[in-house]
């Protein structure tokens, strides 16, 4: 399912224009995996998610880890790919897996609202 998007609060930076959501179990354990790329604008919303690993990843990807209420918990920029190191954070709900460098030229700092419509 695609259509949402991600906008950070404060700034109104538009993090995501359209976002992947698998809804079963297997589709958000594969989700970006074996794909070549994921273009500028699109993302992936893993709902609930509290931990992510890189393996079978063929692109850098920024996540962007959030609470029930879509709070910033932890961002990870460029994550590398083929990595098994597991990404997590304690408190979080969703993961939003975006394109290497979404996030650089935006503040996200804990606590900020990310506003999925």
């Amino acid at each position: 399912m695609t259509g949402r998007r991600a906008v950070h609060e404060r700034t109104g930076k538009v993090l995501a224009d359209q976002l992947e959501m698998p809804r079963t179990f297997l589709g958000r354990g594969i989700g970006l995996m074996f794909r070549r790329r994921l273009d500028p604008g699109r993302g992936m919303w893993i709902n609930p998610c509290s931990g992510i690993t890189m393996l079978f990843m063929n692109f850098r990807i920024d996540a962007v880890f959030l609470d029930k209420r879509g709070r910033v918990k932890k961002v990870y920029r460029e994550l590398p790919t083929w990595y098994g190191t597991v990404w997590w954070e304690i408190g979080a709900h969703s993961v939003l897996e975006l394109p290497a460098g979404s996030t650089s030229d935006v503040d996200l700092l804990p606590g900020d609202q990310v506003v999925i419509s």
